[in-house]
């Protein structure tokens, strides 16, 4: 690298640290609303963020706490630039992760800081050995930033997936123990409440959250509607009104959790099949793309071998 592209880099980055710097001194920062009353309403505003998350004990808390605020802003104009806070909150719930809009915007960033940092790395020791220039360099390192902030969106879309395909393997089977313990005598929330004990799992976790719902006065029929509404699965919303209908007009209880269980296991067959029937299609890239050259290549090469040494 030469000494003017280096004193040039130095001087960049003493630059930028010098900005941010100034930029957060305390006669130049002009504290918001939220920052001036919040002492005072302490106990009632929202947590800070990940404080009880990260364990106090751990380096990462210390660092959160010190860029705080940074965090929070870049979170603010991230949200500004993306949008879509109403379905953030609607994907969290959905995969079962405890975040706010907030947090989740500060991962991204954190996500997106971590990819431009590696990528810097790679531009300063490509620039060193001479190969690349600046101009790309920098748009690559802006690419890989934007890169991380939008893998971590992908992950939490990939994280409801997973946790929705949990819930439709766990539903037929609490469904069933659902009915034998209505069978048995039990009433409704006695059913619901020795199912989610005995079980382990995604959705026996969200029939604690019903009964807790239901122990802080909400009724069960509505506790199961947010039950349908917070997991978003059509078969688990066609089990929650399933449960609340019978509920409401005194359908025999029993019967509905055995036909929606084997509702749900027919379900599962059909696109276990059609899950296969695409899986052929699949299969029949590597069949083209590797078996049969291969194939014709042994078929053919003695024959090619044979006619060379008659040639010859």
């Amino acid at each position: 690298m030469s000494p003017l592209l280096m004193g040039g880099l130095v001087g960049a980055l003493f630059g930028a640290s010098l900005l941010v710097v100034v930029r957060r001194l305390p006669f130049l920062r002009r504290p918001t609303a939220d920052e001036r009353i919040s002492p005072y309403l302490r106990d009632l505003g929202g947590p800070e963020a990940f404080v009880g998350v990260v364990n106090s004990g751990s380096p990462f808390h210390a660092i959160l706490r010190l860029f705080g605020p940074s965090l929070r802003s870049g979170a603010q104009r991230l949200e500004r630039l993306l949008g879509g806070a109403n379905s953030i909150r609607r994907r969290l719930a959905r995969a079962g992760v405890e975040r706010t809009v907030e947090e989740f915007r500060i991962e991204q960033l954190l996500w997106g800081t971590v990819a431009f940092g590696g990528a810097l790395v790679v531009s300063v020791v490509a620039l060193s050995l001479g190969t690349g220039n600046p101009i790309g360099m920098l748009v690559f390192c802006s690419l890989l930033g934007v890169l991380g902030v939008l893998a971590r969106d992908t992950y939490l879309t990939s994280q409801v997936r997973r946790r929705e395909r949990r819930l439709l393997v766990e539903l037929p089977t609490v469904a069933e123990l659902l009915a034998l313990s209505v069978a048995a005598g039990e009433g409704p929330a006695g059913a619901l409440d020795r199912v989610a004990r005995s079980c382990r799992g995604e959705l026996a976790d969200e029939l604690k959250r019903v009964l807790a719902e239901t122990r802080a006065g909400e009724t069960l029929v509505r506790a199961l509607d947010g039950l349908a509404d917070r997991t978003g699965l059509l078969a688990l919303s066609r089990f929650a009104d399933g449960l609340a209908v019978a509920l409401e007009r005194g359908t025999p209880l029993a019967d509905v959790l055995r036909a929606q269980a084997g509702d749900i296991r027919e379900a599962g067959r059909r696109e276990l099949i059609e899950s296969g029937a695409r899986r052929e299609v699949a299969m029949m890239v590597p069949v083209i793309f590797l078996v049969l050259p291969v194939t014709i290549a042994f078929a053919f090469y003695p024959g090619a071998v044979g006619i060379r040494l008659i040639a010859g």
